[in-house]
């Protein structure tokens, strides 16, 4: 048996953990050891699934500004490049960068791994893994996992001449990538963005360079944007679309300087979310409905593929007003993105994959979540609107919003968290079949807990009760097109909810 368990470290797709002491009760678990081990099982796995020798392999490593990012980044070439890699030196990236660096021909690596660990506090870090057809899957991270636990594995990997490390430029590659598709989408000449005002708001993050290294040479005005310059110690705030204030620290920038454009970045930029020309977030329902606006015209009645707590009027406005079709699936967002490639291999058009979170990812830029990539394409169409002296609020104008929504999570005290929370969501399924919550009905297909409709005269609107991917809790998202509904939602939940003595429903 291993001395070794790093199961723990494993979220979802991801790799995380604790990489620097600072916050109570948080024990370092994702040290130099733990990353060198995880680095050799990563080289592992490439050489046996690209069938080539590690010393032909060609890897890159980029991180994001966490204060543990230049130990864990050295930590991972220390370990790779004594088996003669190649291994190129991205620096401060964004995780999108990091897999283009196995499509640039500049590059053109075998393998990537970007050192982020998200929207995380500054204490945490982790891995994401590449290779050229993209991000690892769970059950890829959890083979690495078992080969970084086995020393006989990682004893098999044969060495050889000490190999290289590289400092390479891939964010200005990665900037001029992008400043091409905007001078051709926008199609105004050198300087399509002469005369705009666009707001950018890093957080301290890795997606400053999307104002200096993108917009300003197009021509913007960037002269607003704020928190550009990377801080580990995400000094102003989280480096989080979803954080709220974060939205308000960029929602007011914009209507303090009236910028035509707001853009915010999560911390490794594979998020992103938008602020209207008056001031107005557009997030959560609203980035899903602009990232699928924006390819409604190019590709008609084409699937969009959506996390599970997008509102009833998302998907109106995407079937009735875009005409496209709406899938609603699970939370995560490799599941929503591995289901939009699914329909594709079955012959169903699906151009887009996104969860309200932001991370949102189209066919044709290779199924990446790249938060650059989709406030590229705002800005082409930004531009394009204001030579016709519009904003781009006009893109969803017809989208109806929701009048109230909340959000609660429950502690699931039972030890056994998974079945208890699936037992709820059964008992409920069973409720609401058997017609004994007026004016509920279940909402099919569904692909994620249950998910309730509700409609009588003062009731009107939907909830979902899920399971968290992968901690023990159950969030519950509750939306009312009427004014007091969700109160009025809660009233008939509570009583149901109480019944079950291991579901903490205090916040209820």
């Amino acid at each position: 048996m291993s001395k070794y368990d790093y199961s723990k470290l494993q979220n979802g797709s991801d790799i995380r953990g604790v990489a620097i002491d600072g916050v109570p009760g948080e024990t370092v678990n994702l040290d130099k050891e733990t990353t060198m081990r995880l680095a050799k099982a990563f080289l592992y796995w490439l050489s046996s699934k690209t069938g080539k020798d590690p010393a032909s392999l060609t890897i890159s490593i980029g991180r994001d500004p966490r204060l543990s990012g230049p130990g864990l980044a050295d930590a991972f070439c220390q370990a790779l490049v004594s088996y003669g890699c190649r291994i190129l030196d991205a620096g401060i990236a964004s995780t999108p960068a990091m897999f283009m660096s196995t499509i640039f021909a500049e590059y053109q690596c075998d393998g990537a791994i970007m050192v982020t660990a998200s929207h995380l506090p500054f204490n945490r870090n982790g891995f994401k893994f590449f290779d050229c057809e993209g991000g690892l899957d769970k059950g890829d991270i959890t083979d690495i996992i078992t080969f970084a636990e086995s020393d006989s594995i990682l004893n098999s990997i044969q060495g050889r001449e000490p190999g290289e490390v590289e400092k390479i430029p891939l964010l200005d590659t990665y900037s001029a990538h992008l400043r091409e598709l905007i001078a051709e989408g926008a199609g105004l000449g050198e300087k399509p963005l002469a005369g705009m005002r666009i707001t950018v708001d890093a957080g301290n993050g890795s997606g400053g360079f999307f104002a200096t290294k993108v917009l300003a040479p197009l021509g913007a005005d960037i002269s607003s944007s704020q928190y550009l310059e990377p801080d580990g110690n995400f000094p102003n705030h989280a480096p989080n679309p979803e954080d709220q204030k974060a939205m308000e620290a960029i929602c007011s920038r914009v209507k303090e300087v009236k910028s035509d454009l707001g853009l915010i970045f999560d911390t490794d930029v594979d998020r992103s979310s938008a602020v209207d020309e008056k001031g107005r977030e557009i997030n959560r329902n609203g980035i899903v409905a602009m990232a699928a606006a924006l390819i409604a015209e190019a590709h008609p009645g084409t699937t969009v593929v959506t996390d599970s707590i997008t509102s009833n009027q998302l998907t109106a406005f995407l079937e009735k007003d875009l005409g496209l079709k709406h899938l609603r699936f699970k939370r995560g967002y490799k599941n929503v993105i591995n289901k939009s490639i699914q329909l594709n291999q079955a012959g169903i058009d699906s151009q887009l994959a996104i969860e309200t979170s932001g991370h949102a990812a189209y066919k044709e830029n290779y199924f990446l979540d790249d938060g650059a990539y989709l406030a590229t394409k705002i800005v082409i169409k930004a531009a394009k609107l204001h030579q016709a002296g519009q904003g781009i609020s006009a893109l969803i104008a017809t989208m109806k919003m929701p009048a109230e929504s909340i959000e609660v999570r429950f502690p699931i005290l039972a030890e056994d968290f998974s079945a208890y929370g699936n037992q709820i969501i059964d008992d409920l399924q069973t409720l609401v079949a058997s017609d004994r919550l007026q004016g509920a009905s279940l909402v099919t297909p569904n692909y994620e807990g249950v998910r309730i409709n509700f409609d009588t005269p003062s009731l009107k609107g939907w909830m979902l009760l899920r399971k968290s991917l992968h901690d023990p809790i159950m969030p519950l998202n509750i939306e009312s097109d009427v004014e007091g509904g969700c109160e009025a939602i809660r009233k008939l939940l509570t009583p149901i909810l109480a019944t079950y003595a291991e579901l903490d429903i205090s916040k209820l």
